[in-house]
């Protein structure tokens, strides 16, 4: 079994375990997903990128994954298929040989 498909079976069990498969359909999910990241960007507010307390980034960032499984999970995502293939798309939008050491974006490459 793979890992992601393990930690999505312990999060399901953890939400089901307190009756909250009522709560989680799609929208809530992303909203919830949206204001995890949010606390994830405060971890940083007016710091230096080493200066961000990196217990407080490690908690948020388990809870947007959280939700980003558990988002993938109501589509049936395999979420191994999805990361992959966006990484192919962004290979032929991002080519080395144009987009290395750049920051644009890659309609201005």
């Amino acid at each position: 079994m793979s890992e992601i498909k393990n930690i999505v079976e312990k999060l399901i069990a953890f939400r089901d375990e307190r009756d909250w498969a009522q709560f989680h359909n799609p929208k809530d999910l992303a909203i919830a997903l949206n204001i995890e990241a949010g606390e994830l960007l405060e971890a940083f507010l007016w710091k230096g990128p080493e200066d961000a307390d990196i217990e407080k980034v490690k908690e948020e960032l388990a809870d947007v994954f959280a939700y980003a499984f558990l988002i993938a999970d109501k589509y049936k995502f395999d979420v191994v298929e999805i990361v992959t293939t966006k990484i192919k798309e962004n290979g032929e939008k991002y080519p080395v040989s144009k987009a290395k050491g750049s920051a644009k974006k890659y309609n201005e490459l």
